[in-house]
């Protein structure tokens, strides 16, 4: 069941707006496409979260990232906009292929953009980034 049925089930009439969020249905369409593109070319498994991080941020994304389906060849992206917090978690098999060093670069220039209020580049960026370091799988 999709939220939409739940609500609707519920008995609301019209079903969620995508578009509360930060990003728009092209930006939404571009950030799937970089997952797809990162996951098929790398042979990992990338996600992304935007949402607010609870503290300690890094331990928080980390338990996001342990309820993945394959977390050890998975990289997680986890961005909270509000609190200005970017963590990237890297599973044991996918650190082999993306150093930390690496996601801290990438996470730099991540950075630049939403710093230029570029949410949804930042993040297409940082994928595209991640996935060339990783490398083809």
């Amino acid at each position: 069941m999709t939220v939409g049925e739940k609500q609707h089930a519920a008995g609301t009439e019209n079903p969620p707006d995508v578009l509360d969020g930060p990003f728009s249905t092209r930006q939404l369409l571009r950030i799937d496409e970089a997952l797809r593109v990162a996951d098929r070319t790398t042979g990992l498994v990338f996600s992304v979260f935007v949402g607010g991080l609870d503290e300690p941020i890094r331990e928080h994304a980390e338990r996001l990232h342990r309820q993945l389906a394959e977390p050890d060849r998975s990289v997680l992206i986890a961005i909270s906009p509000n609190q200005r917090q970017l963590e990237i978690v890297t599973g044991r098999y996918a650190r082999k292929r993306v150093p930390d060093t690496y996601a801290k670069i990438a996470a730099l220039s991540m950075v630049a953009s939403f710093g230029g209020g570029d949410l949804a580049g930042g993040i297409i960026q940082g994928l595209d980034q991640l996935s060339r370091y990783a490398g083809k799988g």
